[in-house]
């Protein structure tokens, strides 16, 4: 008997069907991929653990997600290991860790993207150069160089476009021998990488790609022409408007515009009545650039236009040609279908200093979308408003630091637009309540100010703030958010209690 018992207990107990069933399987890669991306979705991760684990995952496609979000995290946590999956077998997974590195933009790494450049693979050759350009160091020109004669032609571009970015003048004479390279995308980032910081007697060199065989090169070099007000390069520009095409037209229209040479009025006045609207649009913007009389008869006239983006041009320019008599019409594209217009319309209320306007663009803090928030964020600051102050602190309170890309529907077309607007809200508000501090100082809006400033990092303080358009076309750098709270927060009461 007992030893019956025993033979009963060592024989292997038969598992139910239920305790099958309750056993969940493993996760698929597909699944293990999402699961990365998920984590990642809210910005900061606390704990990097598994996503550095997941950078061994047996599956390339599950390593390549992992290193993709670690460079959309940006956390300098994991530099040292993404550089180790520099040497992965698989090159997709090789290119995204590279991206990540640069992303994260420690110069520590700077050493080991150089030595990237030597990859077997030309993706990820290109996506170590366009690193390069992130951290934009000097250093970096004795490598890139050394790679201007790579046999792919995106290698080679992603090369001018890194030599472009550094500051050096030791990278100068490698992009101008660029400037002869078969490849007209590699021609055109020389061509915008010489003309960022031009030399004497430079842009006398970039004229003559006015008239390359590519139109991408001869864009490349309205744009660079005109950001420096080249007037000798204005009958070209001209010459360039009077053909056929259209695809051009917008760079050389902007370009005309900055250089303000009143030749170009005519031809300007012409374009403002082009069949595309892409065209319009530029026409007249460069009118609005240009301040003159004319532009702000063009610009009344479009305010009305079929085009929304029409319609929006028209209303900022008009707050650089108007005046006070255009109160009705501005107000007017308030009630536009399309966000587009109304925000221009905000944009020149403000510009124009229209104060009597104020409570009516304090309604638009609540709109829906974030450009035109955006703008009446800007706007109450420059006219001083008073009562927007609860406004712009319950603002201050949703708004993100890093807000995210967004979409802006376009209804008649069915299509969306990309914006940036909610990544600038919080540094606008931060810069409106400083216009509104008068010097004196109001509790709730200080409390406020205080609060925000401590919920920063030191690395957040100190990056260049992100402003509203009209901010933007100012010549000069925009100030550090740490700068911008020093104007807004009166100084010798910052750390009282109220």
């Amino acid at each position: 008997m007992p030893r019956r018992v025993a033979a009963i207990r060592a024989s292997p107990k038969p598992r139910s069907d239920r305790s099958r069933r309750g056993r969940r399987p493993a996760p698929g890669p597909s699944e293990r991929a999402a699961a990365i991306r998920a984590s990642v979705s809210g910005g900061f991760v606390a704990d990097l653990g598994p996503l550095l684990v997941a950078l061994s995952d047996p599956v390339p496609g599950v390593r390549q997600t992992a290193a993709v979000a670690l460079g959309l995290l940006r956390d300098p946590r994991a530099r040292a290991t993404l550089e180790t999956v520099l040497t992965d077998p698989d090159a997709p997974v090789r290119a995204a860790a590279v991206d990540a590195i640069g992303a994260i933009g420690r110069n520590e790494s700077r050493p080991i993207v150089e030595r990237t450049l030597d990859d077997p693979d030309a993706s990820v050759r290109a996506r170590a150069a366009y690193a390069l350009a992130v951290y934009a160091h000097p250093r970096s020109v004795e490598a890139l160089a050394s790679h201007r004669a790579d046999p792919d032609p995106e290698v080679r571009r992603a090369i001018a476009t890194a030599l472009g970015r550094i500051d050096a003048a030791e990278a100068r004479p490698v992009l101008r021998g660029m400037l002869a390279d078969p490849y007209e995308r590699v021609r055109r980032e020389a061509v915008l990488g010489l003309g960022r910081r031009p030399t004497p007697g430079e842009l006398g060199t970039l004229r003559p790609f006015l008239h390359d065989p590519s139109r991408r090169v001869r864009v490349g070099a309205a744009v660079v022409l005109g950001r420096h007000h080249d007037r000798e390069s204005v009958a070209d520009l001209l010459e360039l408007l009077r053909t056929p095409g259209t695809w051009e037209k917008p760079a050389i229209l902007v370009a005309l515009g900055r250089i303000g040479d009143p030749r170009a009025l005519p031809e300007l006045v012409a374009a403002a009545d082009h069949a595309a609207p892409w065209v319009r649009v530029c026409a007249i913007h460069a009118l609005g650039e240009m301040r003159a009389p004319a532009g702000a008869t063009v610009a009344r006239e479009h305010l009305t236009d079929p085009a929304w983006s029409v319609r929006g041009a028209a209303a900022v320019a008009l707050g650089a040609v108007g005046n006070s008599a255009d109160l009705p019409l501005l107000l007017e594209r308030l009630r536009d279908e399309h966000p587009w217009p109304r925000r221009g319309a905000i944009y020149a209320l403000g510009r124009l200093g229209l104060t009597e306007s104020a409570p009516r663009i304090r309604d638009e803090l609540e709109d829906r979308t974030a450009e035109v928030r955006l703008a009446a964020v800007w706007a109450l600051g420059r006219l001083g408003d008073d009562g927007a102050r609860e406004g712009l602190v319950r603002l201050l309170h949703e708004s993100r630091p890093d807000g995210p890309v967004t979409a802006v529907e376009v209804p008649e077309e069915k299509s969306r637009l990309r914006s940036d607007a909610e990544s600038r809200l919080f540094d606008a508000v931060v810069q409106a309540l400083g216009r509104l501090a008068h010097g004196i100082p109001d509790p709730l809006v200080r409390r406020a100010l205080m609060e925000a400033r401590e919920r920063l990092s030191d690395e957040e303080l100190d990056r260049r703030a992100r402003l509203p358009m009209p901010e933007i076309e100012r010549d000069a750098e925009p100030p550090t958010v740490r700068r911008l709270f020093e104007r807004a927060i009166p100084s010798g009461v910052e750390d009282d209690e109220p």
